[in-house]
């Protein structure tokens, strides 16, 4: 950490997941396949240093890849329907899952196509998945990610000129911000393109046209869940952000679908799909840390805390993000490397972060760890941060509030449930999952919600989960997803 962090800088690194620090430990490293899905007759487009080295970015922060078999086997026969039925069958796509909840799907200009599991287990059946999978081809075949790639190395010389434009560390941060959330997204008009060609794709695969719009609503759904529960960014890392969902694309999507066929008329595969879904990891993987309410455990590398009464905790790659409801408060948790020989107080003073306080800088034992803490002001916020060290890294509390001295007592309290996880705690730790369920007479949406294990907001969830709208049922011999441990 050599970099000098602003208030600004700062709070785009931590809301906009920049990152900072040795954030290996909080991302899983790329896992190889141990039975890759079945070879696709065609070959894939000529592959770059540049295109390797961003699929490995791509697994770094995004968990990975996911291993599951049955999964792939499903994602392969989807896709060469899909390609099968493009105006470019002489191209081939390789997908690979991630292993992140986020709902996202993106591709490369080679056309290696990603999807999230937090996707899959949005989707409701095979329609809607082909959906997602289709808009990427698009944009592969509309060579709008060769645009965008462009796009990238432009902002690359962009950032360069950033860096040298003086001693204006917010018009930096600014200037940067606003390079990244123009490259973001893909343009209007290209979204709709690549909705009304993947629309296309589908219905000639013979999927149900329809799919689009229900899964575009069913995101808009998603993030409005996140949204209203205080995430700190319901769309960081998911598919919206980079691909803007909005009624008119939601009515485009349905028109384009009208052009080939009535609603039902296409093929859905639901029952096939929810069964390939059966027992898939759901939310985080407790492997790399995961949220329990307010409490954050890492099973991996033994500790845990709890974020203040009123926090909702985000575990991304790079950080753990917290956000008070109302957003006058925030927080953000991660990990660096400080040399062994170099003390806490001095490492708080070293100049990784601005207008750090000398005087209010205090040596503290929190559960027997050795730390030290300061304050930090700026001109709207105020941070208080804690370094803990921890076996061979040293572990950072940013607390910040708008009004100062506001929230200093809750502050300290969550660093004092930093801790050890025991071995019962670690052991028990494990991922919730998916589980097919059959509806039986007499079950209720809100019955069967009761039985989300572990997680908030149970009815909101099962709804979104199974694209349940506020008025919609569900009926005996149904099947739907619930989420258990």
């Amino acid at each position: 950490m050599d970099r000098r962090l602003s208030v600004a800088t700062l709070l785009v690194a931590a809301f906009a997941l920049g990152a900072c620090g040795d954030m290996g430990r909080f991302a899983l490293a790329p896992v190889p396949s141990s039975q890759s899905p079945a070879k696709p007759a065609r070959l894939l487009m000529q592959q770059t240093p540049a295109t390797e080295k961003e699929h490995d970015r791509i697994l770094a922060s995004y968990g990975g890849a996911y291993d599951d078999p049955a999964l792939e086997e499903l994602i392969t026969k989807t896709v060469n329907r899909l390609v099968a039925a493009s105006e470019r069958p002489d191209l081939a796509y390789k997908v690979t899952i991630l292993n992140s909840a986020a709902v996202n799907a993106f591709a490369l200009p080679t056309g290696q196509l990603y999807v999230t599991r937090g996707l899959v287990a949005l989707a409701s059946d095979t329609s809607e998945l082909a959906s997602v999978l289709s808009h990427e081809m698009a944009h592969v075949i509309a060579k709008h990610a060769l645009i965008r790639e462009e796009q990238v190395k432009q902002a690359a010389i962009v950032s360069r000129v950033v860096s040298d434009m003086g001693n204006d560390p917010d018009l930096t941060a600014l200037a940067l911000a606003k390079s990244k959330l123009t490259l973001a997204s893909f343009s209007r008009a290209q979204e709709f393109e690549a909705d009304g060609i993947g629309v296309g794709i589908s219905a000639r695969a013979g999927f149900d046209p329809y799919g689009a719009s229900r899964f575009l609503t069913a995101m808009e759904h998603n993030a409005a869940l996140k949204a209203s529960h205080g995430s700190t960014d319901p769309r960081s890392q998911d598919f919206l952000s980079s691909h803007p969902a909005t009624p008119e694309r939601v009515q485009n999507a349905q028109a384009n679908a009208r052009q080939f066929s009535a609603p039902e008329g296409g093929e859905r595969d639901h029952e096939a799909y929810l069964a390939a879904l059966d027992g898939m990891i759901y939310g985080e993987d407790p492997s790399e840390g995961f949220v329990r309410g307010r409490r954050f455990l890492h099973p991996k590398l033994g500790f845990t805390f709890t974020a203040p009464d009123g926090f909702t905790l985000d575990n991304t790659a790079q950080a753990v993000i917290g956000v008070r409801e109302g957003g006058t408060q925030a927080m953000r948790f991660d990990v660096v490397r400080v040399a062994a020989e170099q003390s806490l107080g001095d490492y708080l003073t070293s100049g990784w972060m601005e207008n750090v306080d000398k005087s209010t800088v205090e040596d503290v034992t929190i559960n027997g760890f050795d730390g030290s803490t300061a304050i930090a002001r700026g001109d709207d916020w105020q941070f208080r941060i804690y370094v803990l060290r921890f076996g061979s890294d040293v572990y950072r509390f940013i607390f910040a509030a708008k009004t100062k001295s506001e929230g200093d007592r809750s502050f300290r309290e969550s660093v004092n449930s930093f801790r050890r996880l025991t071995l019962a705690e670690i052991q028990s730790a494990r991922p919730l999952r998916l589980k097919i369920i059959t509806v039986q007479p007499g079950d209720t949406v809100e019955s069967l919600s009761h039985r989300m294990a572990s997680l908030d907001h149970q009815l909101e969830r099962f709804k979104v989960l199974n694209g349940i709208d506020a008025r919609g049922a569900i009926k005996p011999r149904d099947r739907v997803k619930i989420v258990v441990d």
